[in-house]
């Protein structure tokens, strides 16, 4: 199966425009053969790198606040026509598509923001939403706590195939639920920060025996648009190069086999295959024979959680 990280640069805080770079991606994925591509954490549409580059954590201040609305703006609801659009073009052209969303709830939370990663299968449509559990440092600013609902493998071209957003790929028990699951390929998508993304991509190769694609991004302040009115602050301190990529594909065990690709935008590909999985999983297999069910158990709740738990009252009427 021919897989591709799509290292591209988001149109920012513009998802109409980035979801069209989403469907030109999987027209141009599907011309190359690729029958799976995954996007940058975030990609639609964009990191919120300006939190920690302009004092994000400034209490009731009010250029924060109005940076954060456009933020909430821009974010997307799992059935946006934005969302839609991407989803018919994974259809029309047969390719899988694992998306970084910045995704915008519904209901009680439609003012806050997950950072999710959506899964899209030809035959299925939207398969997946999986939100980030924990946002790190300063995404808790501005990205809410997911859950473990879709935290779960998708089948593929015959491989199980899970992902995770940026620093859930440190989480042990994380990574344990996707290969307890059956995991073959890992999807690791990351803003842009190779010195960061570099080893947790190699640590789930050796860790998981898996095929492991490491998805970064790309961007600049060119790429922001001029009316954002925290550009001019990061300007003035020279935050210019924000991401630089970074993307890599890895062999079961943590061998290199395409990229790191640093500074450009591009589709990496490789072709991958399920001989290399098993062979590695005769030394190590950390769901299987290199797993100790009778001393460690794991449980996850699939439950997705909501503000309010309506529970029946206890006892009958009186």
């Amino acid at each position: 199966m021919r897989i591709a990280a799509a290292q591209l640069r988001p149109v920012w805080m513009d998802r109409a425009a980035t979801a069209a770079r989403v469907i030109g991606a999987i027209e141009d994925a599907a011309r190359q053969g690729v029958s799976l591509i995954a996007f940058p954490e975030a990609y639609l549409a964009g990191y919120p790198f300006w939190l920690c580059r302009t004092n994000g954590a400034a209490f009731d201040e009010p250029a924060q606040k109005r940076a954060f609305a456009r933020f909430l703006d821009a974010a997307v609801e799992t059935d946006a026509p934005e969302m839609q659009a991407i989803v018919e073009a994974a259809r029309d052209h047969g390719v899988a598509v694992w998306l970084g969303t910045n995704e915008r709830g519904t209901g009680a939370a439609r003012h806050s923001v997950y950072c999710s990663l959506v899964t899209i299968l030809p035959e299925q449509g939207l398969a997946g939403v999986h939100r980030k559990l924990v946002p790190t440092y300063d995404e808790k600013l501005c990205w809410a706590q997911g859950d473990a609902r879709d935290l779960r493998l998708h089948q593929v071209g015959g491989f199980r195939v899970g992902g995770l957003n940026c620093w859930e790929n440190l989480m042990p028990l994380a990574r344990f639920a996707l290969y307890a699951d059956g995991e073959e390929l890992h999807i690791s998508v990351w803003p842009g920060n190779p010195s960061v993304s570099t080893d947790p991509a190699r640590i789930v190769a050796i860790e998981g025996r898996v095929w492991s694609m490491n998805v970064n991004g790309l961007l600049t302040l060119d790429d922001v648009p001029d009316d954002f009115e925290l550009k001019a602050e990061m300007q003035a301190a020279g935050h210019h190069r924000i991401f630089d990529g970074g993307s890599a594909i890895l062999a079961p065990g943590g061998a290199v086999v395409a990229g790191p690709l640093i500074g450009q935008e591009g589709l990496l590909k490789h072709d991958i295959e399920l001989g290399a999985v098993r062979a590695e999983r005769q030394a190590l297999d950390a769901a299987g024979h290199y797993h100790r069910a009778d001393l460690f158990e794991v449980t996850v709740d699939r439950r997705r959680r909501g503000p309010l738990q309506d529970r029946p009252e206890a006892g009958g009427v009186v």
